[in-house]
Order: C-alpha cells, then sequence, then structure tokens
C-alpha cells in the first residue's frame, strides 16, 4: 500500500504529545543536549478503536474492540534524515467467537513538528485474524517516517546562546535561557515527535473522548 501524505495540517491540541526532550551535563548544567531522533507515542483518544453492530453505541452493540500496544521504535541516521522504524502490535477482541474472521483496522503514523503541524502522514492496514472459537487475537505491523536532519537541526547561534558561559555577577546569569521567545521557537520549530492512532471516523473519535 503506496503511503499517504499529507502536509503543513494542524492536529487537534487532544491529540499530541510535548516533544522537547533536554538533557543536562553533569559539569554544566545550562548546557543543552538535544535529540534529533523523535519521540514516538500514541496520540490520546485513538489508541483503540471500537466496532458495533447496528446503529446503537451500547455495550450490547458492540462487535469488536482492537488496541495499539508494544509500541517500539529504532531511529537510524542518514546524510539526510533521521529515519525511525516503528513496531506495534494490534490486540483486537471480539463478541461473536463462533466464525472465523478477518478484521482490517487502518492505522495512521502522523510525524508532528513544533507540536502541532502534520508534516507527513502514513497509514497501513493491519489485519487481524480470528480461527473459530478464537476471543482474542493480535496482529503485528511495521511503519517507517522520516525527518529531515536540515529540519530537526538548532542554529549554531541559537546553541551558543543557551550553552554559553555564565558567571555569578553577570546580570543575566540567572536568566533562563528558554525565557528569550527566540531560542524557545527555534527549538520547538525543530523538535518531531511520530504519534500513532486508529484512523478513524468523527464518531468513533467523539465515543473515545466520552469513555
Amino acid at each position: 500500500m503506496m503511503p499517504m501524505l499529507q502536509r503543513r495540517r494542524l492536529l487537534p491540541a487532544s491529540l499530541l504529545l510535548a516533544t522537547l526532550a533536554l538533557a543536562g551535563c553533569e559539569r554544566n548544567p545550562l548546557i543543552v543536549k538535544r535529540s534529533a531522533c523523535p519521540a514516538v507515542a500514541v496520540a490520546a483518544h485513538v489508541g483503540d478503536v471500537t466496532l458495533f453492530r447496528g446503529g446503537g453505541t451500547d455495550a450490547a452493540n458492540i462487535d469488536a474492540v482492537g488496541t495499539i500496544t508494544n509500541v517500539r521504535d529504532v531511529c537510524t541516521e542518514t546524510a539526510d534524515q533521521f529515519m525511525s522504524r516503528i513496531s506495534f502490535d494490534v490486540v483486537a477482541r471480539r463478541t461473536d467467537s463462533a466464525q472465523p474472521r478477518q478484521l482490517v483496522l487502518p492505522v495512521f503514523a502522523a510525524v508532528v513538528q513544533a507540536g502541532n503541524v502534520i508534516d507527513a502522514k502514513q497509514v497501513v492496514n493491519v489485519t487481524v485474524n480470528f480461527a473459530a472459537g478464537q476471543e482474542r487475537a493480535v496482529a503485528s505491523a511495521t511503519l517507517d517516517a522520516g525527518v529531515s536532519r536540515k529540519a530537526a537541526s538548532v542554529s549554531p547561534e541559537i546553541l551558543a546562546r543557551i550553552n554559553r558561559d555564565r558567571r555569578p555577577g553577570d546580570i543575566d546569569a540567572a536568566t533562563d535561557p528558554m525565557a528569550d521567545p527566540e531560542v524557545r521557537a527555534a527549538l520547538r520549530s525543530a523538535s518531531f515527535e511520530v504519534l500513532l492512532g486508529f484512523q478513524i471516523d468523527e464518531r468513533a473519535l467523539a465515543y473515545n473522548v466520552a469513555k
């Protein structure tokens, strides 16, 4: 299946996670080390999906439930990109287990820049197979996501402003460099994450939010 890409679309705030990964240096707690590899997580409210029989959405009409779990990622560097290979499982349960069944659930991986802008989105179908009499089944899948090295880079000038030596007595010795709006904006723009979730419609999303 060919990847589906969407550029520069805003995600709802409820589906986003903070992404800036900073670690202090033991010798100087003000020195910032950034991880250019994107964080990977399951987005809020779309990590599970409930399928219903008929038009009702009560417990008696539940047909099957799927959940994304066991998410793993491996990040590697190329000359132009940081590539993440993301593996995950989909655990599905059904209410009627009498017959064999194949359940196809679409799952997306969205590369999100600066916390709320979709840089790219890929959708794959995950097929879960149930044998006769089997109520629970698991399927595994893999997705690849890439982040441009250039887009994930912070300029040397910004890093120098963050990490410059500060001596006691300096006027701004106790000033947090992150308080500078230009510094915050540069770090935010260079931060990326990959969010996973089921590709569901507005009705299914509303059901998940209300649970």
